[in-house]
């Protein structure tokens, strides 16, 4: 079970100091907006090649972009030890996937809620992570949508006995982690949920608890 908060709702103009914060995590989630695939902009690679230099956690990049098949791989090149990109956006998310295996990364492959898990049946054997987005991506802070739920489970049956990941991101939270973790999730992204806590650090913890919990039963 690994907890990868995302730095969206951290401090952005302290981004050093703030991925201190989370130092039990497992990675540092970053999302990359372009204001096209997505209504929000965020930070780019040039943020993303300063902010590996000043931490020794992995950096799991998730890139809401259009055109990931030009920029995916430079966040490969440049350090990123996970990157994500949106199948709806990808033009050959296979040849895409093998690219960013073949720079060192991990390749992983999101889902919009209302995309079927049947979009990456048939690429599974080219990613080692699925994401499944469980708010519609853009923005920090939304609510949970539990009809995920059901997407979770398909996507664990699909994947069988294959290693691969499913993360789940948005609204994932004390409420709602061990309902994905149950569902079958085993990597979560925590924004505000981790950020807004007292001791980002003691949530990290207390979020993996709960979601190892949640598969002890």
């Amino acid at each position: 079970m690994k907890i990868t908060p995302s730095i969206l709702n951290a401090d952005l103009a302290n981004l050093a100091s703030e991925v201190g914060r989370i130092s039990n995590a497992d990675m540092v989630h970053v999302d990359v907006m372009d204001g096209h695939f997505v209504p929000n902009l965020s930070i780019g690679l040039p943020v993303v090649e300063s902010l590996l230099k000043h931490t020794d956690l992995p950096l799991d990049m998730h890139l809401m972009i259009e055109s990931p098949d030009v920029w995916a791989p430079q966040y490969a090149e440049a350090g990123a030890q996970s990157v994500t990109f949106h199948i709806e956006a990808a033009r050959a998310p296979v040849r895409l996937a093998r690219e960013l295996r073949r720079l060192g990364a991990r390749s992983s492959a999101a889902l919009n809620p209302a995309t079927p898990v049947e979009s990456v049946a048939t690429m599974l054997d080219e990613v080692d992570m699925v994401l499944l987005m469980t708010v519609e991506p853009g923005f920090g802070g939304q609510k949970f949508l539990d009809l995920v739920l059901p997407k979770i489970r398909q996507l664990r049956k699909l994947i069988g006995s294959r290693d691969i990941s499913v993360q789940v991101d948005g609204g994932v939270s004390t409420e709602t982690i061990e309902r994905c973790a149950e569902a079958g999730a085993d990597v979560f992204v925590a924004g505000s949920a981790v950020y807004r806590a007292e001791d980002p650090n003691a949530m990290v913890d207390e979020l993996r608890a709960l979601a190892v919990r949640a598969c002890s039963h």
